[in-house]
């Protein structure tokens, strides 16, 4: 990974995600699944953020994502996880079964450039499972 550059800034930051639907219901596959990956990817073009991998396995999902350092995480979060469910909610009605689509909580680490390839690994490896 090379640092990244703005008018004023250097710098390399790179985020893990994790998030699981509620009640870790194994709701995100087929359709359902390809539909998530566009609108993260969506989301992603929306906010200049650079999606390094992504694993969507039926249970819960993983975003391997390099940010910019004005942009706060939860806010990243927030984004994804509320389009997200608004857009399945509505397009597979099935989804309304469920109190909400996505729990409140996820999992967030940061990485430096050492790492990077070391959860690219780990996340690309979650398929295989």
């Amino acid at each position: 990974m090379e640092y990244k550059h703005s008018r004023n800034q250097v710098y390399l930051i790179n985020y893990h995600l994790i998030w699981c639907p509620k009640r870790r219901k194994p709701v995100l596959i087929g359709k359902i699944k390809d539909r998530l990956k566009t609108i993260i990817g969506e989301v992603a073009q929306e906010k200049g953020i650079e999606i390094l991998a992504l694993e969507i396995q039926p249970d819960h999902l993983h975003l391997f994502i390099s940010a910019y350092p004005s942009i706060a995480i939860h806010k990243l979060v927030k984004a994804f996880k509320g389009r997200s469910s608004h857009f399945l909610r509505r397009e597979f009605p099935h989804l309304l079964k469920i109190p909400s689509l996505w729990t409140h909580s996820y999992f967030v680490s940061t990485a430096g450039n050492v790492s990077n390839r070391a959860i690219q690994k780990y996340i690309e490896a979650q398929s295989k499972i």
